[in-house]
């Protein structure tokens, strides 16, 4: 790799850091792997009561610039710290996520029945989270790649692409078949994008995957 910039990882409303994992592994990249205190089955922090304090974590991880690869909720966190630091986010990967654009009216389905069923612990907090930021996005100028499953039902494509015009120097690539958990159960094909985005030009040899259609 020619590009020292660390990549941070961030998760979905799921929270494990082990959700990049197949991905990060396909890279051949350690990075580092954040986890949400509080939701998914992750343990609860005290501290930790909002999305501005996972904000708060990812920033204090960024003391040099760094690569935000992040997948649904974590791409709210992901653009929020870009906002408050942009000096030091080199690139953006953003995945199956709202990151801060209201979804309801581009055909989101909502989310909080089916995840509170499967993590009937996770912290209240996170089921009452809106936001739009909208106005604010346009302000973000790094190099950013929106990857979308044509399938996916929470994030559909029309929230990729209301993304892509409201980020200057954005570009989104469609997954066929892809759904919101992507990122997981497309692996091979979701690295071989990021890897191309994160290091354009660079000597990554991925074993090819099916190409994405634009």
């Amino acid at each position: 790799m020619t590009d020292p910039a660390t990549v941070l990882f961030l998760p979905g409303a799921g929270g494990s850091a082990a959700f990049w994992r197949p991905v990060a592994a396909r890279l051949g990249l350690d990075g580092i792997f954040l986890s949400w205190p509080g939701l998914g089955h992750e343990p609860h922090e005290p501290a930790v009561r909002s999305i501005a304090d996972l904000v708060s974590q990812v920033l204090a991880r960024m003391d040099a610039p760094v690569h935000l690869v992040a997948q649904s909720m974590g791409g709210l966190v992901a653009v929020k710290a870009a906002l408050a630091a942009p000096d030091r986010v080199r690139r953006l990967v953003l995945v199956a996520t709202s990151a801060g654009v209201p979804m309801a009216d581009l055909g989101g389905a909502d989310w909080r029945p089916d995840y509170r069923r499967a993590y009937p612990r996770a912290a209240e907090w996170i089921a009452g989270h809106e936001e739009d930021l909208s106005a604010e996005l346009p302000k973000i100028i790094a190099p950013t790649l929106l990857i979308w499953g044509d399938a996916d039902p929470i994030s559909p494509p029309a929230v990729g692409e209301r993304l892509a015009a409201l980020l200057p120097n954005a570009r989104l690539r469609l997954v066929r078949g892809g759904d919101h958990d992507l990122a997981r159960n497309q692996a091979p094909q979701v690295a071989e994008l990021v890897s191309a985005h994160l290091w354009p030009g660079g000597a990554e040899a991925l074993t090819p995957a099916p190409s994405a259609p634009t």
